[in-house]
């Protein structure tokens, strides 16, 4: 995309999914950043009329900052295809397969890389038995930002009660012990490896709450499992067809050495608040916020 003389950006925020309060968090942050930039930048708390007010608005170009389901599965893509307005990050397939965890886990799997056992089971049935035997997470298949997870214990008494917000379908995954660790990409490279540290489970309350985690830029891990979650990051933005700025989250049992490295997904959407990962990889690079939201929006375009 050309970017011209003080072009209108739009920068999507908000939105239904259950990360909508990140979103929002994230949307300001980028909308503040991209005004000292230079743009001029309206925001839009995205609803149903979006392509009304897309539509009267009639932006140069959008920043997508939605995350979770409506903006980060290919819907809000799609529907910026149909308006011809340029948009940042991944296009309509991209997305739409990454959310999808079990589908995503597929193209893994073709690409060569490391994923975890995994099944799609009706949320009656993940209440009733165990779908697989314990240690095991239940999760959504399409939420993101630890939305909706179940740890399952290996001396757990029965399978875990799920709250009523969860899907009528689920995700039963083995779960993988070891440390945290993340990998952001922008464009083709790889920024480094971060190694979150988190008083018990990695949840949405670790993730977004000041304090909430600790994290370590750059990871203190041996180079070969440094150099592979770089590599496995740029495999797997590339597997699932991600523009723009990507970031993977791994697992690693380091008794294991490199075997313990396991891929867990790849968010085309990383948040953008001030204690997210990405933004924090791209500083240990030397590129600042600002830089880094400019660099995204200049990425934009249609036929993602």
């Amino acid at each position: 995309m050309s970017i011209m003389t003080e072009p209108l950006v739009a920068v999507l925020k908000g939105g239904p999914s259950a990360e909508r309060e990140v979103s929002l968090s994230s949307g300001r942050e980028c909308a503040a950043a991209l005004r000292t930039e230079g743009f001029r930048v309206e925001e839009i708390d995205c609803g149903p009329d979006l392509a009304t007010r897309l539509s009267e608005m009639k932006p140069d170009v959008v920043f997508n900052a939605l995350h979770g389901r409506f903006g980060e599965d290919g819907c809000v893509q799609g529907l910026l295809e149909w308006l011809q307005i340029p948009y940042t990050h991944s296009g309509v397939l991209a997305s739409a397969t990454a959310m999808d965890k079990q589908r995503s886990k597929t193209v893994f799997r073709e690409a060569g890389l490391p994923v975890l056992d995994s099944r799609i089971v009706s949320a009656e049935l993940a209440q009733r038995e165990h779908a697989m035997l314990p240690p095991y997470v239940v999760k959504p298949n399409n939420e993101g930002s630890s939305v909706g997870v179940y740890l399952v214990h290996e001396a757990a008494n029965g399978p875990p009660q799920l709250a009523p917000t969860m899907p009528s379908q689920v995700m039963v995954e083995q779960f993988a012990p070891g440390r945290e660790l993340t990998t952001a990409v922008l464009g083709t490279r790889a920024l480094t490896v971060t190694d979150i540290y988190a008083t018990g489970w990695y949840d949405y309350d670790a993730k977004y709450k000041p304090g909430g985690s600790r994290h370590v830029v750059p990871a203190d891990v041996p180079e070969e499992v440094f150099e592979a979650c770089l590599d496995y990051a740029v495999r797997a933005h590339r597997a699932l067809g991600c523009r723009g700025l990507s970031r993977s989250d791994f697992r690693w049992d380091e008794s294991r050495g490199l075997d313990g490295l396991i891929l867990l997904e790849t968010n085309t959407q990383p948040g953008m608040t001030p204690t997210s990962l990405a933004p924090e990889q791209a500083a240990h690079k030397g590129i600042g916020f600002g830089e880094l939201c400019r660099w995204i929006l200049e990425d934009a375009s249609c036929g993602r």
